[in-house]
């Protein structure tokens, strides 16, 4: 009985780890601000308890809820209140600008020299003087801007104009059609097994991807 309750409390957790972060919105770790990232460990750590939890399995689910409403709670605050996302969020601080670095700055992002140089070297940037201004961001990532004659060439530079890129839409997927793909881009299923068959392909069991562009261009990748 005691494992069968534990088996319900586990999956209960995770049924309620699922619905939580389905509320509170997509985000990569990239992209957390330092509440989101504390919260999301600290649901974590509540939903590991709730999976154990066999006496008041109710109790870390409540804490769960709390902590996701105050979660989105924040957010909407920050959306509705801009000005409150300076005390909430942070803001951004500029720790390099036209050769001057700025202590001050750096103390309040909680950075020191060296690992400075390495989010610069990790960007690409080995010599500092190749940059005209970094800032750092409330989210944790150092954004850089590069002096104008480091930076690379852009076709408008160049006085190109290249032709518009294509987007490309899978067809094929581990030998298996995607039918709803094929028919949002008018194409059907007959259509493909004869440009397969015209590649020398007797059907799509044969390719591991296949990909197809907005001029119906096939891209096929085969069983290696």
């Amino acid at each position: 009985m005691e494992f069968l309750n534990l088996i319900l409390t586990s999956l209960l957790s995770a049924a309620a780890l699922f619905i939580i972060a389905k509320i509170m919105g997509h985000k990569q770790m990239a992209q957390l601000d330092f509440f989101d990232y504390i919260n999301g460990i600290t649901i974590g750590s509540i939903a590991a308890e709730l999976a154990t939890e066999l006496e008041a399995p109710w109790k870390p689910l409540v804490a769960m809820a709390v902590y996701g409403g105050l979660s989105i709670l924040l957010s909407k605050i920050t959306h509705k209140l801009p000005r409150s996302r300076k005390f909430i969020n942070g803001s951004p601080g500029i720790l390099l600008c036209d050769g001057k670095l700025y202590r001050q700055n750096m103390k309040k992002a909680k950075l020191d020299l060296s690992e400075f140089m390495v989010m610069c070297r990790e960007q690409g940037y080995f010599d500092l003087r190749d940059i005209r201004a970094a800032f750092f961001e409330y989210n944790g990532k150092l954004t850089i801007l590069p002096q104008s004659a480091k930076r690379p060439a852009t076709p408008a530079d160049l006085k190109l104009v290249p032709s518009l890129d294509t987007l490309c839409t899978e067809i094929i997927m581990d030998g298996r059609i995607m039918d709803e793909n094929l028919h949002r881009m008018g194409l059907d299923a007959t259509w493909l097994k004869q440009e397969l068959k015209a590649r020398g392909y007797g059907d799509a069991k044969a390719i591991y991807l296949g990909l197809c562009d907005e001029q119906r261009q096939l891209i096929l990748f085969p069983n290696a």
